[in-house]
C-alpha cells in the first residue's frame, strides 16, 4: 500500500511464495539492481550460451539473505530445490537452474533475484490487518512480462484499484 514506511518495501510487488504456520517467504519483483545475469554467470564460472539473457537484470528479492539466489521461473523439468508456487511459477533456489539458464536450456520465463522477504508465523497476517499491504491474484504477465516500473501499478489495476488514488492514511470507521 502507499503508506508502507519502510523503505525495503515500499512501491513494491511482492510475490508470496511459501505461507504456512510458520511465517511466509516472498520475493520482490520490481526491484531491479545494477547487477545483469551476465555478471551472475561471471561470478559462478558459467560460460552462456546465448548472449541475450547476459543483459536481463537481477533484482532485490527482500532484506534477508541477499547474498542468495532465487529464480522464480515458468515450469519445466525438476531442479535439485524447487517449490511450486503455482500452476504457472516454480520457486528454485539450488545453482542447477541458473546453469541451465546459461546453456539455454532453462525455463522460458525466468526472474533471478537476490534475497527475499520473510515474515515470522502471524507477522504478516498481522500487517495484512494493518492495511501495509494490498493484495492480488498472482498474475504470469506481472511475474515475467510487464516492465518492472509498471508492475506495482498494474498489480493493483489487476483487482480494478488505481493505485495513484489510494491515500497513505488509513482509517477506522
Amino acid at each position: 500500500m502507499p503508506g508502507m514506511a519502510d523503505p525495503n518495501f515500499n512501491s513494491t510487488v511482492t510475490l508470496i511464495c511459501e505461507h504456512n504456520s510458520e511465517g511466509a517467504l516472498g520475493i520482490i519483483i520490481n526491484r531491479p539492481i545494477e547487477m545483469k545475469l551476465g555478471g551472475l554467470f561471471e561470478q559462478l564460472n558459467l560460460a552462456p550460451s546465448n548472449q541475450l539473457v547476459v543483459h536481463n537484470p537481477v533484482l532485490s528479492g527482500g532484506p534477508v539473505a541477499q547474498e542468495r539466489g532465487f529464480v522464480l521461473h515458468s515450469p519445466i523439468g525438476k531442479f535439485e530445490s524447487s517449490v511450486t508456487v503455482s500452476a504457472d511459477v516454480q520457486l528454485t533456489v539450488s545453482r542447477d537452474v541458473i546453469g541451465a539458464i546459461a546453456a539455454g536450456k532453462g525455463p522460458d520465463k525466468v526472474l533471478v533475484a537476490l534475497g527475499y522477504a520473510g515474515w515470522e508465523s502471524g507477522q504478516l497476517e498481522a500487517e495484512m490487518l494493518a492495511n501495509t499491504w494490498l493484495s492480488v491474484p498472482a498474475s504470469p504477465d506481472v511475474i515475467f512480462d510487464v516492465p518492472y516500473a509498471d508492475r506495482w501499478n498494474i498489480a493493483a489495476q489487476t483487482i480494478g484499484i488505481n493505485i495513484s488514488q489510494i491515500s497513505a492514511d488509513a482509517g477506522h470507521a
